[in-house]
């Protein structure tokens, strides 16, 4: 008789899809609803989207304790640099609610951090070395989360950057992640055709769409992927960036 191990990962796949397009004064960044296992919806409403800075927002996908655990450690830190609250990230309220609370009371808020030392805002750029840097010091076992981060740098100019599970990162003018990437990246690369990152000089890479525009690419690659891809459906929830603020808006896709 064969003896069977049982095979055990830390991991899972949880699926979605998540896109982010950066335009000229604009940034957008979207994902899907459903969260799966295997070939089980866990649920049909659960927000892939995370607010890091008032003009930066990480989409993610892949494991999503993990991206939790990521959320976390990239909110709350305390004077040594070591994360010690204990909490869960809301994301609907878009705050993060504190379970336990250290004996020393020694937390701060790591924007807040930022700003004191700085005397401004944590802009997009600046979150993205620091998600680079966070992703980085656990490589050796890392978080299972693939990220884009969108939002607008310093110049008021949309920026996306793109990131595998340890921590490189490349500032790009679209990015998606997730189970549909593979269905997703291919229709923006035709629609966008974004330039070389070799050609010198540098070619601006932000997209020549309207903000319009690019919201109704958006809808469009996610109701393609959709038909495709059974970990990608639900919902579509879109968050829009721009000197005006932020706004978030829904569109409904299949939900077989």
């Amino acid at each position: 008789m064969t003896k069977q191990h049982a095979n055990w990962s830390p991991y899972d796949n949880n699926g979605g899809s998540v896109v982010a397009i950066a335009g000229a004064d604009y940034c957008v960044v979207a994902a899907d609803t459903r969260m799966s296992t295997g070939y089980s919806i866990l649920t049909r409403g659960y927000s892939k989207i995370s607010k890091l800075a008032d003009k930066a927002y990480m989409a993610s996908s892949g494991f999503q304790a993990d991206v939790k655990a990521l959320q976390k450690h990239l909110w709350w830190w305390d004077v040594g640099g070591h994360e010690v609250a204990i909490g869960f990230f809301d994301t609907k309220k878009l705050e993060y609610v504190m379970l336990l609370y250290p004996d020393d009371m020694s937390i701060y808020h790591f924007p807040q951090i930022y700003q004191h030392q700085h005397n401004k805002q944590m802009s997009c750029p600046a979150m993205a070395q620091l998600l680079s840097n966070t992703l980085y010091f656990k490589r050796f076992f890392p978080y299972y989360a693939f990220n884009v981060l969108g939002g607008l740098d310093t110049e008021g100019k949309g920026c996306v950057f793109t990131y595998d599970a340890v921590g490189s990162y490349e500032r790009v003018g679209y990015s998606a992640q997730g189970s549909g990437s593979t269905l997703i990246m291919p229709f923006l690369d035709n629609q966008l055709k974004s330039p070389s990152p070799l050609l010198l000089p540098a070619v601006d890479a932000v997209t020549p769409l309207s903000e319009g525009e690019a919201i109704d690419l958006v809808k469009t690659v996610f109701a393609s992927a959709t038909e495709r891809d059974i970990y990608t459906g639900d919902r579509l929830e879109i968050t829009v960036l721009n000197a005006n603020g932020t706004r978030t808006e829904f569109m409904e896709l299949r939900k077989d």
